[in-house]
């Protein structure tokens, strides 16, 4: 009949479209499981370059953009007396006047002493101080990085411990620099020992260093009360 030839396109039509909704929802899964693992490749690189980076030490960083900085300085030398220029000068033309003037007000603000305000800022002073005074063998290091590779930073992987042989320059140096070293801390004051037959009165540190402050200012007044109470003639 005309009604049921009527319901067999449109039930055809159904049919079709939900075939094309389903494939568009398998094209769209398909998408999304790609993106997934990705994501999943994306996140397991960082989780492994983080692993790495937790690994080096603290001022690797600084470290390695000082040692960068310092091989772009030898090379613009190298150019510079290539060319025949003064690099001292190349690079004073090269700094902008705001940037000159920027410096100079920090290096006037600048306190190299600050005096002592703990322990850990003390030793960071002398870090820094013994660290200035090296001066690095650039020839060497490209020699150890051209040899090396990317094993020469240090990485959970690297197997330099024990590879390298000091120089006896180096050797030298290091033991000229202890002995210095040496030599300056015998020269710091020393704590005054402990004195046996000295009287205890006090309780613990705190109060044996007031007691001492307290003998100072009043010591010339109170030491006739002081002898009169050991022999006990005291009134």
């Amino acid at each position: 009949s005309g009604s049921e030839d009527e319901a067999r396109p449109s039930t055809a039509a159904a049919a079709a479209a939900a075939a094309q909704k389903r494939e568009e929802r398998l094209r769209k899964f398909r998408e999304l499981h790609l993106k997934r693992n990705e994501a999943r490749k994306l996140n397991h690189q960082e989780v492994v370059e983080e692993d790495k980076r937790l690994k080096l030490p603290a001022n690797w960083e600084a470290k390695k953009a000082r040692l960068e900085w310092e091989l772009k300085v030898e090379e613009k030398k190298k150019e510079c007396a290539a060319r025949g220029e003064d690099y001292e000068r190349v690079k004073l033309l090269e700094i902008s006047a705001e940037d000159a003037e920027r410096w100079e007000r920090r290096k006037k603000r600048k306190n190299p002493d600050l005096g002592f305000s703990d322990y850990a800022a003390a030793q960071l002073r002398k870090y820094q101080r013994l660290t200035r005074q090296i001066k690095p063998d650039l020839e060497q290091y490209e020699k150890l990085k051209k040899q090396y590779g990317e094993a020469l930073y240090p990485t959970s992987d690297s197997l330099l411990h024990g590879t390298h042989v000091p120089s006896k320059e180096g050797v030298d140096r290091m033991v000229a620099d202890l002995e210095k070293q040496i030599e300056k801390r015998e020269k710091y004051s020393r704590r005054r020992p402990y004195n046996d037959d000295a009287d205890i009165d006090y309780i613990n540190e705190r109060n044996a260093k007031f007691n001492k402050k307290a003998e100072r200012f009043y010591g010339k007044y109170t030491a006739e009360i002081k002898q009169n109470l050991e022999r006990g003639t005291a009134v």
